[in-house]
C-alpha cells in the first residue's frame, strides 16, 4: 500500500473512515478482499507470494495497514522479512499497544523501512521506520495522509489526495467521490517532486495518486467506513495499465457488538 488518506474522529459513530491505493508489481500474486479461510476472523486482501497483507480488518475490531517508506539514498537490511507479516500481527496479537511500542522500540530493525497504521476504534498508531529512525505516534483527529515518507510529509500526492478526500467528506455520500481522487492519474510538476534517490523520471512515474505502468502501477484502491456495528470495506482491483479488474464489498460485524 503506497498511499493512504483518513479521517480520525474517535468517539464518533464512524471513527475512521480511509481510502487507500496499493501500488505493486503486476505479476505478484495477490488475493482479493475476502475473509481469510485460515485466520477467519480477519478480513483484506492478501500476498499469496509472502502471506501478508497490504491492509486488513478483525472481527474483533482493529484495523491494519502498512506502506513502505521509499529512501533509496540509505542502506536497509539485507535480506529482511515481508513487512505485510506487520498488520497480521497488529491485528492478532493479544497485547497490540504493547507489541507496537517493542515493534517500535527494537523490533523494527530487522524489517526494510516501513509506516505501520493501526486503529482499535479508540486509539489510532502510527509507526514508522526509516533512515532517521523509528518512532511511534499515537495520531491526533483529522484528516490525514500518509504515502511512502512519514505521516503527512507534503508530497504533491499526499496533499492532493487529502484535500480531494476532505472535499468527498462534505458530500452526503463520501464513497463516489473518494474514489474520483485516489484514482487521479495526473503527475506531480517536475519542481515538486521529491527526491527519494529513485531519479526524476522514476519520481515522475511513481507521483500520481494513482499509477499507471505495465509491470507496476495502483493494485487496489480500498475505502474503509468504520461504524457502529460493523467495518464496511470495498475494494477495486486493476491490471497493468490501470485496467479494471472488478470490485468486492465486504461488511465485517463486530464480535460483541448488538446488531441492530
Amino acid at each position: 500500500m503506497c498511499l493512504i488518506v483518513f479521517d480520525w474522529h474517535p468517539g464518533s459513530d464512524t471513527p475512521l473512515r480511509l481510502a487507500a491505493n496499493r501500488d505493486e508489481i503486476h505479476a505478484r500474486p495477490t488475493q482479493a478482499l475476502g475473509a481469510w479461510p485460515d485466520a477467519p476472523t480477519l478480513v483484506g486482501g492478501r500476498d499469496l507470494r509472502a502471506g501478508g497483507t497490504w491492509l486488513a480488518a478483525s472481527q474483533t475490531g482493529r484495523i491494519a495497514a502498512v506502506t513502505n517508506v521509499r529512501d533509496a539514498h540509505a542502506t536497509a537490511p539485507s535480506s529482511p522479512p515481508s513487512r505485510g507479516a506487520l498488520p497480521y500481527q497488529a491485528l492478532t496479537h493479544e497485547a497490540p499497544i504493547a507489541w507496537l511500542e517493542t515493534l517500535a522500540a527494537s523490533e523494527a530493525q530487522v524489517y526494510d523501512w516501513f509506516n505501520l497504521l493501526y486503529c482499535d476504534g479508540v486509539t489510532l498508531v502510527h509507526v514508522h521506520h526509516g533512515p532517521a529512525g523509528t518512532t511511534l505516534t499515537r495520531v491526533s483527529p483529522g484528516v490525514h495522509g500518509l504515502s511512502n515518507a512519514t505521516l503527512d510529509t507534503p508530497w504533491p500526492k499526499v496533499i492532493r489526495a487529502r484535500d480531494g478526500f476532505k472535499h468527498a467528506l462534505e458530500q452526503s455520500s463520501w464513497q463516489a467521490p473518494a474514489l474520483d481522487t485516489m484514482h487521479d492519474t495526473r503527475p506531480a510538476p517536475t519542481p515538486d517532486l521529491p527526491d527519494t534517490g529513485v531519479g526524476m523520471e522514476m519520481e515522475r512515474f511513481l507521483s500520481p495518486i494513482f499509477i499507471r505502468g505495465d509491470r507496476y502501477g495502483t493494485r487496489t484502491t480500498t475505502l474503509v467506513e468504520w461504524q457502529p456495528t460493523s467495518i464496511e470495506l470495498y475494494e477495486s482491483r486493476f491490471g497493468p495499465n490501470g485496467a479494471a479488474h472488478g470490485s468486492r464489498q465486504h461488511s465485517l460485524a463486530l464480535a460483541g457488538v448488538a446488531q441492530g
